[in-house]
C-alpha cells in the first residue's frame, strides 16, 4: 500500500514487484483516513504512476466505502464510478470495490455493480468485502453474477481498519474456497498450506 510517493519508494527499496494505491468514495472517511479531500489523494498519485511506469511496477487500486461510510453513511454508487474511473485512467490495472465496513447486502452489491458494469469492464475490478454481517460470500456471488473473477481474502478472516470501527475482518480465504469450489484448481498442498497457515495464526492470537 503506497498512499505517497515516499511509501512508493520504500516499495521499491524493499524490491516489491506490485504496488497498491487506495482512496475512498466518502469524503469524510478520506479525511479520516488519509487526512485530505477524495481529489488530493487522487492528486498524490501522480507522481506514483509516473514512477511506476518508468519502473514497470503494476499498480491496483482500491476504493473504500463503496456501500456505506462509518460516518456519512449511505454512498452513491455514482460516486464510487467517479472515483473508480479516475484510478482506472491514471494507470490502475484493477481496482477492488471495498465494502470497508462490511455493511454490504446482494441487493445493496447488486445495485452498486449496476451502475458499476455498466459503464467498465468488470474485469478490472475485485471484490473486496468485509464480513461483518455474514453477507460477504453471497455479495461474491452477485459480483460473479456480473463478470468480476477477482475477490480480496484473508487468511482466518483478519483485517479490519482503525478507522470503520466495528466492521470484521476481510472474507475467509478457506471459506470462499468451501464455498464457490476454489480447490478444483488448487493442488492438495496449497489448500493444506492454507489451513496450516489459519490455524497457526489462531494459535498466535490466541496467545
Amino acid at each position: 500500500m503506497t498512499p505517497n510517493l515516499k511509501g512508493f519508494e520504500n516499495a521499491l527499496h524493499a524490491k516489491v514487484d506490485e504496488v497498491a494505491v487506495f482512496a475512498a468514495a466518502s469524503e469524510t472517511f478520506s479525511q479520516k483516513n488519509v487526512n485530505c479531500s477524495i481529489d488530493e489523494s487522487l492528486a498524490r498519485f501522480r507522481d506514483i504512476f509516473e514512477k511506476a511506469r518508468q519502473k514497470k511496477i503494476p499498480v491496483r487500486g482500491y476504493v473504500s466505502c463503496v456501500i456505506e461510510c462509518p460516518y456519512a453513511g449511505y454512498v452513491s454508487p455514482k460516486r464510487v464510478l467517479e472515483v473508480t474511473s479516475k484510478l482506472l485512467d491514471m494507470g490502475c490495472y484493477e481496482v477492488s470495490l471495498g465494502d470497508t465496513i462490511g455493511k454490504g447486502t446482494p441487493k445493496k452489491i447488486d445495485e452498486l455493480l449496476d451502475v458499476i458494469c455498466e459503464s467498465l469492464n468488470p474485469e478490472q475490478l475485485a471484490g473486496h468485502f468485509h464480513d461483518t454481517s455474514d453477507n460477504a460470500i453471497k455479495n461474491v456471488e452477485v459480483g460473479l453474477k456480473y463478470g468480476i473473477k477477482t475477490f480480496d481474502t484473508a487468511i482466518g478472516g483478519l483485517g479490519g481498519c482503525p478507522y470503520a470501527p466495528g466492521a470484521k475482518g476481510n472474507l475467509s480465504t478457506v471459506q470462499l474456497i468451501n464455498a464457490i469450489g476454489i480447490e478444483n484448481f488448487l493442488g492438495i498442498s496449497d489448500l493444506e498450506m492454507l489451513l496450516f497457515a489459519e490455524k497457526y495464526l489462531f494459535n498466535l492470537l490466541k496467545n
